[in-house]
């Protein structure tokens, strides 16, 4: 088991979008297998992308099982160079992050989504159809790969608050 140290705002890393991969490169299956060993070991973790650990790449990680908001579940989802397909019945929700440890914030989000990306180790295409919870943080990752964090999303300062509990 590897875990990474998560980097945290302002590193240069999380503003900058990650490059395309080839899913089929062992370093890419490697990252893809700590990012994670790394989310299972943070406490209240659903996701974590390669940027968050310094890695400028187009992969992720998202697990959203038991959390209390997730209605779909897809266990654990690990995807490169993933992309939005559809998005529909755009919802404001509470965000925090890794990264951000200090903040949350709301932030307008597809409830309903469609997902496309690359499975590392096979380079398969999937689709993931989704809703609630879950794509809220596929599309928080999918972010983080181009370089934006759920504060680059936020309507404004308004929408911002100091994190209340740390899990």
């Amino acid at each position: 088991m590897t875990v990474l140290q998560v980097v945290q705002a302002p590193a240069a890393v999380l503003g900058a979008a990650g490059k395309t991969v080839d899913p089929l490169a062992a370093d890419i299956v490697q990252l893809a297998t700590d990012l994670v060993d790394t989310m299972r070991v943070s406490p209240g973790c659903v996701g974590l992308a390669a940027p968050q650990v310094g890695v400028g790449a187009q992969v992720f990680a998202v697990d959203v099982t038991g959390h209390p908001k997730a209605r779909t579940v897809h266990g654990t989802l690990v995807l490169c160079n993933a992309r939005v397909v559809e998005a529909s019945q755009w919802q404001k929700g509470r965000e925090g992050c890794m990264s951000v440890p200090d903040l949350t914030g709301d932030v307008k989000r597809a409830n309903r989504l469609v997902v496309a990306g690359q499975l590392p180790g096979t380079g398969e295409e999937i689709e993931i159809t989704t809703d609630a919870f879950e794509a809220r943080a596929l599309q928080h990752e999918i972010d983080h790969c181009s370089g934006l964090l759920f504060l680059d999303r936020v309507a404004g300062a308004h929408a911002v608050y100091a994190r209340k509990v740390y899990l």
